[in-house]
């Protein structure tokens, strides 16, 4: 790192602490060569996930659409922001772990169907009702008969 003072290669990391959010790392640096100290911040390159939707177009993965959609499904159910919380971070993390920046919308309904499906089945059917687009009432009555049986 370069000494933003004397303009030296030759510093040294005195102190490094984590944000509050984890997301950054703080440095306190000092310069061998004139002595005087600076901080630098360090994080993580956002990788950007692009979604695929129905019609084929692509958008920018949004973390905040995704727990919108589950908070709908979610209304008037039992289950604790922190469930929904956890899934949207449960899905976004494997995103970012998977070999593609490029992921099917279908693919993201579908990781949170399942784990919608073990948390609350209300808000499973609710959630599949859009995900999957329940044409008309058989379909979704089909999908109620398995989740039941």
């Amino acid at each position: 790192m370069k000494c933003p003072y004397c303009g030296s290669k030759d510093t040294e990391v005195v102190e490094t602490r984590d944000s509050e959010d984890l997301e950054t790392i703080r440095r306190r640096r000092a310069c061998v060569s004139c002595q005087k100290r600076f901080t630098t911040y360090e994080r993580v390159e956002n990788i950007y996930l692009l979604v695929i939707k129905r019609d084929g177009k692509r958008e920018q993965f949004n973390r905040d659409k995704l727990r919108t959609g589950i908070l709908k499904a979610c209304e008037k159910t039992t289950v604790p922001i922190s469930e929904i919380e956890k899934i949207v971070t449960e899905v976004e993390r494997e995103l970012l772990s998977s070999d593609s920046v490029e992921v099917e919308s279908k693919k993201i309904g579908q990781m949170v169907a399942n784990r919608l499906k073990k948390l609350d089945k209300v808000a499973y059917i609710r959630f599949s009702s859009v995900f999957r687009r329940f044409v008309d009432v058989e379909e979704f009555e089909k999908e109620v008969k398995r989740l039941i049986g």
